[in-house]
C-alpha cells in the first residue's frame, strides 16, 4: 500500500504494517497531537503522532537500505526480517503516548499497576516508581489488543522483538537479531532511538514545516545516505561517514534551537504550567488508568472535554483559552535567584505566579542510560583507508562546547495584572 506524506512524499507499507496501521490502538494516535499545546502559539502545528510514526518508520526502511546496501546477509531472508523488525519499532516506538504532553505523566498509576510481564527480561527489576509514556508502550506491544496483530507477520517477529528494540534494557532471550555470529540487536536499536535516531529525523523536519519555522531544516537526505555500520567484536554499531559530520553536527544543533524557539515557546509553556497545576491538585479527578483498554479513551479530545467539565479554575483556564500571561523572561546558562526573588516580591503583594523554568541540552550522550552510553556511534573515513572508525564524540567539539544545560526562566500572572506586575518590576533593582 502507498500513501501521501507532506514531509516524505509516497511511503510504501508491507501488509504486516497496515495491520498495525489500520489497529485500533494504533489509530488512537490520530487523536494524540504531536507538539500538545504549541498550537496556541503555532497555528499550523496541528499534526499528530499517527503521521509522524508513519514518517520514522518509513525513515527507519531508508536507514537500513542505506547502512546495509553492499553488507552480505547469509540469506535474504534475514535481511528482510531485520528490516521489517526496525521498521515496525520505528512505527510503534510512540504506541503508548498520552494526552496533549509530558505533562500528563504526572497523574500515570505506580509502574507495577501496569503489571508489565516482560520486564522479568531486565537484567535488574526497575525500581519503584510512577509509570511513564514509555512503560504503557512496552505494555501495548507485548500484552494488548495489538500483541497478536503484531506476530502477524511472513517474517516470525514476536512482540518481544520489538518490545527489545524500544527499550535497550530488555535482553534478548533467542538469536533473532544474530547472523553469522554478529548481533545486530545494537545498531536497529541505534536506528529507533539514539543521537542520530529515525525519530528524530522525522519530527524536526515535520514539526518545523508545520510550525513555519527554518530551525528544523537540516539535509537528511545527506545524513541518511551516509550512515554505515561499525563491527566492534561480535556486535554491530551505528556509524556515520566523516563527509556528513557537519551535517550531524547541523542536526544536533537544529534539534537545540527547536526546543528554545519552538517547544519552549511562552505560549505553550503557560498551557503546560496551568495543566500541571491542575493535575497536581487536591481537586483533579483526572487520572491515566493502568487498564489497558481504558487507557485507549484517553486522548487529547478526552482531556479537553474533562478540563471543560470541572470547576478547578486552572482547568477552566484552559477550556477557556484564558492562559496567564508572561512578564519576565531570562535566558541564560548558570543558575541565579533573579526570578526568584522577583517571584517573592510579586507575592508579597498579592499576585498569583507562575514561575516556569525550561531546559534545554544540546545531547544526552553523556548523561544518557547505561545502555544508551554503552550504544556509542562511530564515525569511519571512507577516504583514508588507514584510519580507524572511532566514537563521534572524539570527531566533533559541538558535545563539549554545548554541554552546559540552557534555561528559559519566565513568570506569569493572571491577564488582567499582567501590566501592574511589569510596574512592580521596572521599579526595582534585581
Amino acid at each position: 500500500m502507498e500513501i501521501r506524506d507532506p514531509i516524505h512524499g509516497s511511503i510504501n507499507l508491507s501488509d504486516a504494517e497496515i495491520n498495525i496501521i489500520d489497529s485500533v490502538v494504533f489509530q488512537r494516535l490520530r487523536s494524540i497531537k504531536q507538539l500538545g499545546f504549541s498550537e496556541f502559539s503555532f497555528p499550523g502545528a496541528v499534526h499528530n503522532r499517527y503521521i509522524h510514526s508513519i514518517g520514522v518508520c518509513h525513515l527507519a526502511g531508508l536507514a537500513f537500505d542505506s547502512i546495509f546496501k553492499s553488507f552480505q546477509f547469509s540469506s535474504q531472508k534475514v535481511r528482510e526480517r531485520l528490516r521489517q523488525a526496525v521498521r515496525m519499532g520505528a512505527l510503534l516506538h510512540d504506541i503508548g503516548h498520552g494526552p496533549l504532553s509530558h505533562t500528563t505523566e504526572e497523574v500515570m498509576p505506580q509502574l507495577q499497576d501496569l503489571d508489565i510481564k516482560i520486564y522479568g527480561l531486565k537484567k535488574s527489576p526497575p525500581e519503584p516508581r510512577i509509570a511513564n509514556h514509555e512503560d504503557y508502550t512496552i505494555k501495548f506491544l507485548t500484552d494488548s489488543a495489538l500483541t497478536p496483530i503484531i506476530e502477524d507477520n511472513p517474517c516470525d517477529i514476536s512482540a518481544t522483538h520489538i518490545a527489545c528494540l524500544v527499550d535497550k534494557s530488555l535482553q534478548v532471550q533467542d538469536d533473532f537479531f544474530t547472523d553469522s555470529g554478529l548481533n545486530f540487536r545494537p545498531i536497529l536499536s541505534q536506528i529507533v532511538s539514539s543521537e542520530m535516531d529515525v525519530d528524530r529525523m522525522d519530527y524536526l523536519r515535520r514539526d518545523s514545516y508545520f510550525c513555519g519555522t527554518n530551525y528544523g531544516q537540516v539535509e537528511l537526505e545527506w545524513l541518511l545516505s551516509h550512515m554505515t555500520y561499525h563491527q566492534v567484536e561480535n556486535e554491530v554499531y551505528l556509524a556515520l561517514n566523516r563527509r556528513a559530520l557537519y551535517t550531524f553536527d547541523d542536526f544536533l544543533l537544529s534539534r537545540h534551537h527547536m526546543h528554545l524557539m519552538v517547544y519552549f515557546h511562552h505560549k505553550s509553556i503557560i498551557y503546560e504550567e496551568m495543566l500541571l497545576r491542575y493535575l497536581t491538585s487536591e481537586d483533579c479527578s483526572f487520572r491515566l488508568p493502568a487498564d489497558i483498554e481504558g487507557y485507549m479513551k484517553c486522548t487529547d479530545y478526552a482531556l479537553y472535554e474533562h478540563l471543560d467539565t470541572v470547576d478547578n479554575p486552572w482547568a477552566q483556564r484552559i477550556a477557556r483559552r484564558e492562559p496567564f500571561k508572561m512578564v519576565y523572561e531570562l535566558h541564560s546558562i548558570k543558575e541565579n535567584d533573579r526570578c526568584a526573588r522577583m517571584r517573592q516580591d510579586l507575592e508579597e503583594q498579592g499576585f498569583e505566579v507562575i514561575h516556569a523554568n525550561s531546559k534545554a541540552r544540546l545531547s544526552k550522550y553523556f548523561s544518557g542510560s547505561v545502555e544508551d552510553k554503552a550504544y556509542k556511534i562511530f564515525v569511519v573515513d571512507r577516504l583514508d583507508w588507514q584510519s580507524e572508525p572511532y566514537p563521534i564524540e572524539n570527531s566533533t567539539e559541538i558535545f563539549e562546547k554545548y554541554e552546559e544545560i540552557r534555561r528559559i526562566e519566565r513568570l506569569y500572572v493572571a491577564p488582567e495584572k499582567k501590566e501592574a506586575a511589569k510596574n512592580i518590576i521596572r521599579s526595582k533593582s534585581y
